[in-house]
C-alpha cells in the first residue's frame, strides 16, 4: 500500500529537522538536491532568520542553488573553501553499511564531489529507501558518462552483469543532461553482492566520469517516518 502524501512528507521533513541540529554558527555546509534536503534548507533559512545563524552554502546541483536562494541562504564554492564542515544530502537507496545509490536527480558527480570535501556525510531520507542490499526492488544505478562514450559503456556494463540504458528527459526529446553537460546511464545490477567492488570496475571503465554508488562516504542516517526518526551511524 502506498504511503499516504502527507505522510511521506512528514517522514521527509522529520529526518531533515535532526539533520539540521547538526549545523552551527559559522559552518560552510553542503547542500545536497532533492525533496527531503528542501526540508532541511527551508529550516536553516528559517534559522539564518531567527536565530542569526552564519553559515554558507555549497550546492550540489542548480536546483541546490535554488533553494539555498529561496531560503536565503548564502552560497559558496569550493574553490573558496576547499574543505567543508558537513553535507546534508538525500539517497535513492541506503542499505546496512550506510553505503548508498545516489543520482536518480542526476546531480551524483558533484554531490560526490562535495561529500569527499565534507568532514562529515549526513544523508536524510524516509523509510521506503532502507533496503538489505543496494539495487534490490529494481533500483537502478545512476553513472554519469561523457556522451562521446555512451555506447562503449553501455557494452561494458552488460559484460559486468548490468542492463543500462541511457535516460531519456521528460517533456524534452532525448537523453537528460547533467549540469556538467554529460548523459545519465541507468545500470540494473538487481541486487549488488559486492558494491565497492563493482564500483571499482566501473570507475574503471573509460568514459565514465562518475558512479551513483556512494561506497564507505555516510557518518550518519537519518531515516524518517511519520512517527520519528531512526538514527543510524557509521561503526568507527
Amino acid at each position: 500500500m502506498k504511503p499516504k502524501g502527507e505522510e511521506l512528507e512528514k517522514a521527509k521533513r522529520n529526518a531533515a529537522l535532526e539533520a539540521v541540529k547538526h549545523v552551527e554558527n559559522g559552518f560552510v555546509i553542503g547542500l545536497g538536491s532533492g525533496s527531503t534536503v528542501a526540508y532541511a534548507a527551508e529550516e536553516i533559512g528559517r534559522r539564518i532568520k531567527s536565530e542569526s545563524l552564519n553559515v554558507k552554502a555549497v550546492p550540489t546541483s542548480y536546483q541546490a542553488l535554488m533553494l539555498a536562494v529561496k531560503n536565503s541562504i548564502p552560497v559558496t564554492t569550493l574553490d573558496e573553501n576547499p574543505t567543508l564542515d558537513l553535507t546534508i544530502d538525500g539517497a535513492d537507496q541506503i542499505d546496512k553499511n550506510l553505503d548508498l545509490i545516489k543520482g536518480m536527480g542526476g546531480a551524483l558527480t558533484r554531490e560526490k564531489v562535495v561529500a569527499a570535501a565534507s568532514k562529515k556525510l549526513i544523508i536524510i531520507a524516509d523509510w521506503r529507501k532502507k533496503t538489505l542490499k543496494l539495487g534490490e526492488n529494481g533500483q537502478p544505478v545512476p553513472i554519469e558518462v561523457l556522451p562521446f562514450a555512451a555506447a562503449l559503456v553501455i557494452r561494458r556494463i552488460s559484460t559486468l552483469g548490468g542492463k543500462a540504458r541511457v535516460r531519456e528527459g521528460s517533456g524534452k526529446v532525448g537523453p537528460v543532461i547533467t549540469d556538467n553537460g554529460n548523459f545519465i546511464i541507468d545500470a540494473d545490477f538487481g541486487p549488488i553482492e559486492n558494491p565497492a567492488e563493482l564500483e571499482r570496475k566501473l570507475k574503471a571503465v573509460p568514459g565514465i566520469v562518475e558512479t551513483g554508488l556512494f561506497i564507505g562516504m555516510t557518518d550518519i542516517a537519518y531515516i524518517g517516518s511519520p512517527s520519528g526518526v531512526e538514527k543510524l551511524e557509521r561503526k568507527k
